[in-house]
């Protein structure tokens, strides 16, 4: 699932990168050490992202500092639709709606703008390929004992490894992607049935500077957690994904990000579905949760949606 943060690409390719599967030994099977239990889920992960045809619908529920956000999110063979359907909250006001589709459209238009996102999404996902591959060889891991999955994490009843990992020293970044490696440490939960990835949780233990400290740097302290769950149908997807960071860019501008994302309510959609046809699977969605909503069990019509009656003379003002 393509998950980014726009604003700097090597940070979004940290967040939703951390994509990675041990195999838990059997029995008879020879005893693999952490690294070459990584190094092995590593090559089936990358298989699996990029074999992988499977596309979903789904709710992302964002919360920030200032925002309580919730968006519908759909994968397409071009690109992935998202449409926001509450603020803090609340339903979005028909001229929010109406400013949500308009943005939508915009891409389905004029084909430039659909080709730009797409170009975005591919180089994150090569960023992503690049922290992924890197694993093996930036940390050193060590056995932290197991824990059981659940719904969210893992897969409900099977045995989470849990593996330790710190910086390796010896770890050389080729690129300034890489970079931000050198200075995390932290854990990971591995469901060993499935070999996948349920849990990451890093810390940056030291500052890390980009371009010899020019370019920017993160401060010390940052911490992203990324847990990942079976779906259904042996189909993982994120279930959830915090980040934390402070720094700069460009020695001046400061960066800071406190956000939380958590993932829910996945349906299959067809894989060959574009993203035209996307936006108007979303349109149709969020309507049928408007109908859906608007209705109490007696079929009475909810606060939510008298008070939005009486406030449509002066509908809110949203700034996406």
């Amino acid at each position: 699932m393509p998950l980014r943060l726009q604003s700097v690409a090597w940070l979004v390719a940290l967040a939703t990168a951390m994509t990675l599967a041990v195999a838990a030994p059997k029995d008879n099977a020879p005893q693999l050490t952490p690294v070459e239990l990584v190094r092995q889920a590593i090559n089936n992960e990358v298989a699996s992202n990029t074999n992988s045809g499977r596309h979903f619908m789904f709710k992302d529920t964002r919360k920030t500092a200032h925002l309580n956000q919730v968006k519908l999110i759909v994968e397409t063979r071009d690109a992935t639709a998202g449409m926001i359907i509450a603020n803090n909250g609340q339903p979005l006001s028909p001229e929010e709606r109406k400013q949500e589709e308009a943005r939508l459209a915009n891409y389905v238009e004029n084909p430039q703008e659909l080709t730009k996102k797409r170009k975005q999404e591919k180089e994150d996902a090569d960023h992503t390929m690049r922290i992924l591959k890197a694993l093996p060889d930036a940390f050193l891991y060590e056995n932290d004992g197991t824990e059981a999955g659940t719904a969210t994490i893992g897969h409900p009843g099977d045995e989470l490894v849990r593996l330790k990992f710190r910086p390796n020293p010896a770890y050389d970044p080729p690129t300034r992607t890489e970079q931000v490696l050198t200075g995390m440490q932290g854990y990971l939960l591995v469901d060993a049935t499935e070999k996948r990835l349920a849990e990451i949780n890093a810390t940056l233990v030291k500052e890390v500077g980009f371009g010899w400290g020019i370019l920017g740097h993160l401060d010390r302290g940052g911490r992203f957690l990324v847990e990942q769950a079976d779906v259904g149908g042996h189909n993982w997807e994120l279930t959830r994904m915090e980040l934390s960071f402070t720094g700069k860019i460009l020695l001046i501008k400061k960066l800071s990000i406190e956000s939380s994302d958590t993932f829910s309510d996945f349906h299959p959609v067809p894989s060959d579905l574009s993203f035209a046809q996307g936006v108007e699977l979303l349109k149709k969605h969020a309507s049928q949760m408007d109908a859906t909503a608007a209705q109490k069990p007696n079929g009475s019509i909810s606060k939510t949606k008298e008070n939005e009656a009486k406030a449509e003379p002066n509908p809110r003002c949203c700034g996406h």
